[in-house]
């Protein structure tokens, strides 16, 4: 997992793409591109998602998905594939 929220299980096989939600880039059924997606273990995802509350404001949990989404871009690079 990239975003690292309190909770994070580290991912493994619960990781999925967490998409940025970024106004003018995504709507109703509409997810924005997979560049601005996160590596997120379930447990973060959540919280992104506003699914399971915690004690992190939305800025901050925004801003560790934004983080995470910087270490997703980060790794594919260093693997070659972007």
């Amino acid at each position: 997992c990239m975003v690292r929220l309190p909770g994070c299980d580290g991912g493994g096989e619960t990781t999925v793409l967490a998409h940025y939600r970024l106004a003018g880039y995504c709507g109703v059924g509409c997810k924005t591109t997979d560049l601005l997606g996160a590596w997120s273990c379930a447990s973060c995802h959540d919280i992104i998602d506003g699914r399971v509350k915690t004690d992190l404001t939305k800025h901050e949990a925004r801003l560790a998905h934004a983080e995470g989404i910087l270490r997703t871009i980060a790794e594919l690079e260093r693997e070659g594939l972007i």
